[in-house]
């Protein structure tokens, strides 16, 4: 993402090996400006934890609802995108669940579909608490994660058999469903189930989400290389049906028209890239 203010510090912090299959990264933000600060952040189908240790941020769904985070709170899966804002004196730091990462930590992943949720009402003590207030005692970033990584192998479940091999298939020209179902002896149907249950979301969804992600590339991609889009390239590239239908699927994810995201990009942070 361009920093276009110094006074706004924000990156990425990549996961030890021995985590890849548990996180995608850490993010840290925070705001040494006067000034609020204003960030769209694109659909990711992660669930995400978030530590704040300043100034409250807050998040604006579609429908304009306002949730604070106080010391932490999580959200996801994060399937439409979101603004969210750091007042001035904000320092907050995310961990990205991967795939079916969050149900090994809580259980069953179709909790999240009532999230944004208090960890703490996901497990029976005030772990989280603790474990914030340790954090906030802990100045440096890198160590903070090293914390944060230490105690998640305490609460980390067995990876289940079924989600393991859903998260790991990549046959792009088979259905995963379908072949997962086929390996274990089970129904396509109860393997939707077991797709919705460990990941929070149907592999349907999923698929679709892959190909807008697809598109966002592009479109990246071409913007930084030529002064025109040509649109239908991007519709017969990505496998849309048509113009409208491509453009229903940014309306649906970002609440923008492809033109529009291209105008607003620099303060749309891709959770992905």
């Amino acid at each position: 993402m361009t920093k276009e203010n110094p006074e706004y510090n924000n990156f990425r912090i990549p996961i030890p090996s021995r985590f890849e299959e548990v996180f995608t990264h850490f993010y840290f933000a925070e705001n040494k400006s006067e000034k609020l600060i204003s960030k769209t952040l694109l659909p990711s189908y992660q669930t995400i934890l978030i530590f704040n240790f300043g100034a409250k941020p807050y998040l604006l769904s579609k429908q304009n609802t306002k949730i604070e985070v106080d010391k932490y709170l999580i959200i996801g899966p994060i399937k439409q995108a979101f603004d969210y804002v750091l007042p001035p004196d904000t320092e907050m730091l995310t961990v990205n669940f991967k795939d079916d990462a969050f149900s090994r930590f809580f259980g069953n992943a179709a909790i999240s579909e009532h999230l944004p949720i208090s960890p703490d009402d996901l497990v029976n003590d005030d772990c989280f608490g603790m474990l914030c207030h340790e954090l906030s005692q802990i100045q440096n970033i890198d160590r903070r994660v090293n914390r944060i990584l230490e105690f998640s192998e305490s609460y980390l479940a067995n990876r289940n058999k079924i989600a393991e091999q859903l998260s790991n298939f990549r046959e792009q020209s088979l259905n995963s469903i379908k072949s997962v179902a086929s390996q274990n002896s089970q129904t396509e149907r109860n393997m939707q189930l077991q797709h919705k249950k460990y990941f929070g979301y149907s592999a349907k969804e999923y698929n679709r989400y892959e190909r807008f992600l697809k598109t966002i590339e592009l479109i990246q991609n071409l913007a930084s290389s030529t002064s025109k889009i040509d649109w239908f390239e991007i519709v017969t590239e990505c496998g849309y049906y048509d113009q409208s239908q491509l453009i229903k699927d940014f309306k649906h994810y970002i609440n923008l028209t492809p033109t529009q995201y291209l105008k607003f990009q620099q303060d749309i942070c891709n959770p992905i890239s």
